[in-house]
């Protein structure tokens, strides 16, 4: 004993935490495969993988990786649309790009996606995990678009009504969000049990105590579930759509891993997250899944801020969690049949609002409108259209904000009534402002000498300086002092040997780069 304590000081915390986030991760794993409409033990395999492989690697030292409910709608169409046996391909093919990716350095450029983008996009999926599990709570089949979902529920809360097993299965549902939310008033000893556990424990005494006319789930056992890509799966990558998926799989896993992990070390005071090699951690975990065709994984917060909150002092915590999946999984797999498959999807509709930030929704509108309109219009258009595009949406606004914001451009007219009208520009004259700019310049007076210093400037793009060059050599009237540009803009390397001067006719803006 006093061998192992040496060379796992920590041991002492880090067992009772890997038992806490052993209890949060098991009915969130097979919710997740569920949810997904993969066999429950796939999630397992991935929850395992997650805690054994990904947990010894650096990166992260104390943040959790499994399936999560944020791929959950990504999964769902992928099988859908691809199959089952496709899933490991694209799973794998995440789990290498994952592992160059971060061999490249490239781990740190994921911090700098927009954080609406990131919040936009978990909200499109909470609403949609939402919409679907509303659908298997009733035991009734979802339709395969968001918004379908969306639109359809008025009619499913129609067919429910007239169903004594959709109203008895509705009924289990909510009672397991009724546990989960109301778990939190506990006295603080009954909380050692987690809620999302206690509420599926409870459903599963109650279905089977009543002889609840309710599904349960399906198992085929873990090895059972185990399907390598075979050569079939692996063609498929000729097929442009499962590459597009492909990407929407590395951008998504990373981006959610890497917050989860900025937000996790927040929460502790131990070593930071080194993020290129948490992004290899988690393409190593997911290279392994895809061997096995389970779940892809991301770092989750739910497990990782439990772990945290556990005490949990290093990485043996997570590396063990996966070991408790994995003895289940092994010596107690007929205990999944027992699960009502309403009970999961109570656990998911609640996992689904969590995911929804209505309070950064309402912070952001006070202060930040702009990133408040991304962050819904990404939302919607998860939605809408489908997760990939939804988040591309989301990236190319989030672009041309920057792109807009960036151009901020002052125009300064002077006019004392005799002599020259003085204009003056500065900040960033790009193509973007070129409209407001020309539209002012444009209102001056003809009939009088105008001179336009540049020198405020810090950027002056091409489309700007040909546009304020063409406006100079037409605006004067004939008779009229011809117009002078007088600049040093600060963004551009002006040609060797010259220096600050003024326009002359014919010639172009002193300074600019062509």
């Amino acid at each position: 004993m006093t061998a192992v304590t040496s060379k796992f000081p920590c041991l002492k915390q880090d067992f009772p935490a890997s038992l806490v986030v052993f209890l949060v991760a098991l009915p969130l794993c097979v919710g997740v495969a569920v949810a997904s409409g993969v066999p429950a033990e796939l999630g397992l395999i991935t929850g395992i993988v997650g805690g054994i492989v990904t947990g010894l690697l650096p990166g992260s030292s104390l943040q959790v990786s499994g399936p999560a409910a944020g791929l959950t709608v990504l999964v769902l169409e992928a099988v859908r649309e691809f199959g089952l046996p496709a899933l490991g391909v694209i799973v794998l093919a995440a789990g290498l790009l994952q592992l160059t990716m971060g061999a490249l350095k490239w781990g740190r450029w994921f911090r700098a996606i927009s954080v609406s983008v990131v919040e936009g996009m978990l909200a499109g999926i909470g609403l949609v995990i939402i919409a679907g599990q509303l659908y298997a709570a009733a035991g009734l089949k979802a339709p395969a678009s968001g918004l379908g979902k969306i639109a359809g529920l008025p009619g499913a809360a129609v067919d429910a009504l007239g169903s004594a097993e959709a109203l008895a299965s509705v009924a289990v549902g909510a009672g397991v969000i009724a546990v989960i939310v109301l778990w939190k008033r506990m006295p603080r000893r009954i909380r050692a049990v987690p809620g999302a556990l206690a509420a599926v424990l409870v459903a599963t005494a109650a279905a089977v105590a009543l002889d609840l006319p309710v599904a349960t789930v399906e198992v085929k056992g873990l090895l059972g579930a185990v399907q390598p890509p075979g050569a079939d799966a692996f063609g498929k990558l000729a097929n442009p759509a499962l590459l597009g998926t492909i990407l929407a799989f590395v951008l998504i896993a990373s981006a959610e891993s890497l917050f989860s992990a900025a937000a996790v070390d927040r929460l502790h005071h131990g070593p930071r997250t080194r993020y290129d090699k948490e992004l290899m951690a988690q393409g190593a975990g997911n290279a392994v899944c895809g061997l096995l065709g389970a779940l892809p994984m991301t770092a989750v917060i739910v497990r990782s801020s439990a772990n945290v909150q556990a005490g949990a002092r290093t990485k043996a915590s997570r590396v063990l969690h996966g070991m408790w999946l994995l003895l289940f999984a092994a010596l107690l797999p007929s205990a999944l049949a027992l699960i009502p498959l309403p009970a999961l999807a109570g656990i998911l509709v609640h996992a689904g609002w969590k995911l929804i930030p209505f309070r950064q929704v309402v912070s952001l509108w006070r202060g930040h409108r702009g990133e408040a309109l991304i962050l819904v219009v990404t939302a919607v258009s998860i939605v809408v259209v489908n997760m990939f595009e939804g988040v591309l949406v989301g990236l190319a606004l989030s672009v041309a904000k920057t792109a807009w914001a960036a151009s901020h451009v002052k125009l300064e007219v002077i006019d004392k009534g005799a002599g020259p009208v003085q204009a003056h520009l500065s900040g960033n004259a790009t193509f973007l402002r070129l409209p407001k700019i020309l539209d002012t310049l444009e209102a001056l007076p003809r009939n009088r000498p105008v001179e336009l210093n540049l020198s405020g400037l810090h950027h002056l793009d091409h489309a700007c300086r040909t546009a304020l060059e063409n406006w100079a050599e037409r605006h004067s009237a004939a008779g009229t002092e011809p117009v002078k540009l007088t600049a040093t803009v600060a963004a551009t390397e002006p040609t060797e040997g010259s220096a600050p001067s003024e326009r002359q006719p014919g010639g172009g803006v002193p300074g600019a780069a062509p």
